[in-house]
């Protein structure tokens, strides 16, 4: 800006000039801290955490148990952080490893389970029973596990079953759901948007796509549900029962008679849950802290009893850096967890072309003798599944055992991209299968007429044009992508009876999109074995005939940009200057919903990529 010749803007000229100059000499002096305090961060090491000998581990999932951790961009996660929008997961290596290592840790005199803040497991109970294994794991170093919270859902009461002595608030509740499937239907409120649903698919109990056509769940999907769900619920109270030395039939009475039991008890749970045997003792959060206290002693600071948490316990005892895995004889694992869509995508979202190419690195590597495939997936692009099951076939090819291990789901696509594995494995409690396809397309041609919206014009060809959302599909368009989605099906049947050397006749009897729990796969051939990932790798390395063997997990190589932010943010406290960006969307339960419920759509619809507009998708998840 040039100076202006009269006083009064020279005046204000100059007042600017100074705002100008301060406001550019305060940029710069917090550019300088940041780079300094990033510098400090980058080059000075982090803190390694300490504890006490005769410590308490305390083992407290919190969110959703995951396979995989969703990947989010370290700035967003501060951003999440700060709006109460962050995404709460954790991942059940990080439990199992924790407690691993507890095990032969001389330190760690207990383990304290506090299970209050877990809220479910993506996929079904197969990722609970991974923990459970490891709790039972670490019981036979002879040292004790207790469980504390302040009430128990159903989920966290599995975890909490396998603990030793289990305390409840006297205020508490232990509430038993059994196992259910329940979606939202929205054929009313599209009809009413005036939004048509074009649907193509194949298969009697593919009901993937059932909320945009009905609003009820059909009685096929029903009876489909009702099957696998009961396995899963027979199989979680089971092993309840089992932990806790009780027949499996006191479950089924405290749930069938809950209302008549509170009844009898006052309205006291905390009392009743107590009487049927269900928890060893109440206490209040100070009665166990002093408990606790009385076992292990108190800490340096005089405030609860000596503990560490197991996310702290692991920066402890972790390596810094993954150590390269050495070793002549390598199986490599590569993980497949969430939608299968087109390209690339980062952990969180089974990417066609990402995944094919860690499954292409581990085939490159001479001394890679078996590849396992870990799918936690319910499906998603027909093209992306197709992608990264021809990379495995063509390891095999070339002389490497494939083995998938399926975890919570392995369902549609995620079956897709397992049936000509050398071997499958799967967990009781996998829900796989739903052999089937579909292709949706929606167009929204009434409700932009009636707020005076027009598509019109002219093409070469009756194609030209034939997916404008604003226009209805031709119908010899839509005849096209039938045909598409009807050899997609054919496809699926052929894969999986080349895979599980079966006739595509008895493929289809069991396949019609119908979703199976892995007792019933194995029983009915689709997998090969039950067991978990550890099995599926021993598995594997017998096939290859490697006994002295490694397992090398193949993960995406982070850029720089994101080292550089991940290492930073780690050592950085910046949430506190971004906490006023809190929204109106935390303070409000009722927004919070109907927004997260729009997201729900708009998600599954985003992720909708594939070329020939074909689906391997069960929507069965369970969380």
């Amino acid at each position: 800006m040039a100076q202006p010749n009269s006083m009064i803007g020279k005046f204000f000229y100059r007042i600017w000039k100074t705002i100008d100059v301060a406001g550019r000499f305060l940029i710069g002096a917090i550019a300088i801290f940041l780079i300094i305090f990033m510098i400090r961060g980058c080059v000075k090491g982090p803190d390694l955490p300490t504890y006490d000998k005769g410590s308490a581990l305390i083992l407290a999932p919190k969110g959703i148990l995951q396979e995989q951790l969703t990947h989010v961009d370290p700035i967003q996660e501060v951003i999440n952080d700060a709006q109460g929008n962050q995404i709460v997961e954790t991942a059940v290596a990080d439990l199992v490893d924790a407690l691993e290592y507890a095990k032969e840790d001389d330190k760690i005199k207990v383990v304290v389970l506090a299970p209050g803040s877990l809220a479910g497991a993506y996929g079904g109970i197969s990722k609970y029973q991974d923990v459970r294994k490891a709790l039972a794991d670490f019981k036979t170093s002879g040292k004790k596990i207790i469980s504390t919270a302040d009430s128990y859902s159903q989920s966290q009461y599995y975890l909490a079953s396998m603990a030793d002595e289990i305390y409840m608030n006297p205020q508490g509740i232990l509430l038993f759901e059994g196992m259910g499937r329940f979606r939202n239907y929205y054929k009313s409120l599209i009809d009413n948007l005036g939004v048509k649903i074009n649907l193509f698919r194949v298969g009697t109990f593919k009901s993937a796509m059932e909320p945009y056509i009905r609003d009820s769940m059909s009685e096929a999907a029903k009876e489909a549900n009702l099957e696998w769900l009961g396995d899963l619920w027979s199989a979680m109270k089971t092993e309840m029962a089992q932990s806790r030395g009780m027949d499996e039939s006191k479950f089924d009475y405290f749930i069938n008679n809950f209302p008549t039991l509170v009844k009898s008890a006052d309205g006291d749970t905390g009392k009743l849950v107590l009487e049927q045997g269900f928890v060893d003792k109440l206490m209040t959060r100070g009665d166990f802290r002093q408990y606790m206290i009385d076992m292990v002693g108190m800490n340096e600071k005089k405030t609860t009893y000596k503990n560490i948490h197991f996310k702290s316990y692991l920066k402890a005892k972790r390596p810094l850096i993954d150590l390269a895995v050495g070793g002549e004889n390598q199986v490599a694992v590569v993980v497949a967890k969430g939608t299968i869509v087109d390209g690339f995508q980062k952990e969180g979202t089974i990417g066609g072309d990402s995944t094919a190419k860690l499954i292409r690195k581990a085939r490159m590597d001479d001394k890679v003798k078996a590849i396992v495939l870990r799918v936690d997936s319910p499906g998603g692009s027909a093209f992306a599944s197709e992608v990264i099951r021809a990379e495995l076939e063509r390891a095999q090819s070339e002389g490497k055992i494939v083995v998938s291990s399926m975890g919570g789901m392995a369902a549609s696509g995620g079956y897709w991209i397992s049936a000509t594995a050398d071997e499958i494995w799967a967990q009781p409690t996998t829900i796989t299968g739903s052999i089937g396809i579909f292709g949706m397309i929606p167009t929204f041609q009434q409700p932009a007429n009636k707020i005076g919206i027009f598509s019109d014009g002219v093409g070469t060809t009756p194609f030209a044009g034939a997916f404008n959302p604003l226009k209805d599909i031709p119908e010899e368009v839509g005849g096209v992508i039938q045909d598409i989605i009807e050899n997609g099906y054919d496809e699926f049947l052929a894969l999986v009876a080349k895979g599980r050397n079966m006739t595509i006749a008895e493929v289809d009897k069991i396949a019609q999109g119908r979703v199976w729990s892995g007792i019933d796969a194995k029983r009915l051939g689709l997998v090969d074995e039950l067991g978990d990932l550890n099995d599926a790798i021993k598995g594997a390395a017998k096939l290859a005939n490697i006994e002295d063997y490694k397992v090398k997990f193949m993960k995406r190589e982070m850029t720089e940009k994101e080292k550089f932010m991940k290492n930073f943010l780690d050592n950085a406290e910046l949430t506190g200057s971004v906490k006023t960006l809190n929204s109106e969307i935390k303070a409000n339960p009722m927004v919070k919903a109907l927004t997260g419920e729009v997201k729900q759509i708009v998600d599954t619809f985003s992720n909708f990529n594939d070329p020939n507009h074909a689906y391997v998708h069960c929507m069965c998840e369970v969380k």
